[in-house]
């Protein structure tokens, strides 16, 4: 830096708290203040070296001030050239605060607007216009308190969080920010509709597909996985049908019949729900159960098994169920299978093997209001469950088996 007392800079205000430049008429920027350090580190320039002829010559044509971007902060340099003296003198102002006021974005496309301190509304720019009128603002009054509240919170939070509003059928993000040098916020505010109405189309798709797919394998389908097809070594199945619901659809009324399938296979998907276990499908009267996967849990026999004990007491407890006399017969295998998704149009999650046929004997060959399991389930239940043996049941495709009805917990 040059020394005050050199003759060029002896009436230099030096302890200006602005920024003071000298430039010399050959370009050499030959003083700079304490104040103004902060300046010419962001512009690159050095005392004693040739200033960019770029900034010089914009700074030296301008009979205005110009802006200058430093970091956050924003200063005004005005040029003041002195022929005479073979310089020219560059005066710097921060008006960062300044700017916050006098630039609004009045032709801004996305809304604006400014709140006092008080919570009044002291701005707004035509694009936000249909949206305070949602809100129910008025300018020059106080804005609504709710609003009020929650985008002063936001503002001070400082982690620019954005308050989401519904106004005049549009959805908008705003986003707070404080000036506290002059005791106002400005509200930034985007129109997230289009948005919105995507990701709430991408929902209600998929909730559609896992009304039919388990969660996992639609997760693999929407990655873009083509051929879903698995074995599972170790799973449990059961069936449950509605004892003589043939004869019982030939005389129930058609709305009537529909209504209480809903109302007791809704009972089924709480409680399936609640159990973690998988809803495979219904086919007319009946419903198919699996546990173990499609992702695996060591216990899905007993989730299983715990399962039909409360199917079969929610059934005996349905005031519907009991009306008409509509009892269950429950069936439980456990085994090995392979699963996976068929068809294009209507897909479906599907199981197959020895595993499901012979769940489904056990239950097309139960007794009403009973659970029939076969003697793998009963060993690995024995302990921790009551079962008695039926007896020998000839089982189609297998011969004669003996089976064991789950009686209850221990």
């Amino acid at each position: 830096m040059v020394s005050p007392a050199d003759p060029k800079t002896e009436f230099f205000p030096g302890a200006n708290p602005h920024p003071v430049l000298r430039v010399a008429n050959d370009g050499e920027l030959i003083y700079a203040n304490d104040a103004s350090q902060t300046v010419i580190d962001a512009l690159g320039l050095v005392v004693g070296q040739t200033v960019p002829e770029a900034w010089l010559d914009t700074l030296m044509t301008s009979d205005e001030a110009i802006d200058v971007r430093v970091g956050a902060r924003t200063y005004e340099l005005l040029a003041v050239r002195l022929p005479e003296l073979g310089f020219t003198n560059v005066y710097g102002t921060d008006v960062t605060a300044q700017r916050a006021i006098t630039k609004f974005p009045d032709q801004n496309p996305n809304p604006v607007f400014r709140l006092s301190m008080d919570g009044v509304l002291v701005y707004v720019n035509p694009a936000a216009e249909e949206l305070i009128a949602g809100l129910g603002g008025t300018l020059g009054s106080p804005f609504p308190q709710r609003w009020a509240d929650e985008l002063r919170v936001a503002a001070r939070e400082g982690q620019r969080r954005s308050v989401h509003v519904h106004s005049a059928g549009r959805h908008f993000e705003l986003l707070a920010v404080d000036v506290p040098e002059f005791q106002f916020t400005n509200v930034y505010g985007t129109d997230v509709t289009a948005q919105r109405q995507l990701e709430a189309a991408n929902q209600q798709n998929l909730e559609l597909l896992l009304n039919i797919l388990p969660e996992p394998i639609a997760d693999r389908i929407r990655a873009g996985e083509g051929l879903i097809a698995d074995r599972h070594e170790d799973v449990s199945l059961l069936f449950a049908d509605i004892v003589g619901f043939t004869a019982m659809s030939s005389t129930m009324d058609p709305q009537e019949l529909v209504r209480l399938l809903d109302q007791v296979f809704g009972v089924f998907d709480a409680l399936v729900d609640a159990s973690d276990l998988e809803k495979v499908k219904t086919i007319g009267d009946a419903y198919m159960i699996v546990g173990g996967m499609p992702i695996w849990h060591p216990d899905h026999l007993e989730r299983m098994a715990d399962l039909a004990i409360d199917i079969a007491e929610a059934v005996n407890h349905d005031d519907a169920a009991a009306r008409l006399g509509v009892k269950f017969r429950i069936g439980i295998h456990t085994g090995s299978v392979v699963a996976g998704v068929v068809g294009k149009r209507r897909s479906i999650y599907d199981v197959w093997g020895d595993t499901v046929n012979l769940a489904s004997r056990m239950e097309s060959t139960g007794v009403a209001g009973r659970i029939q399991v076969t003697g793998a389930v009963e060993e690995r239940l024995r302990d921790r469950y009551r079962l008695e043996s039926r007896g020998i049941v000839d089982i189609k495709g297998k011969g004669p088996m003996e089976t064991f009805f789950l009686l209850d917990r221990a």
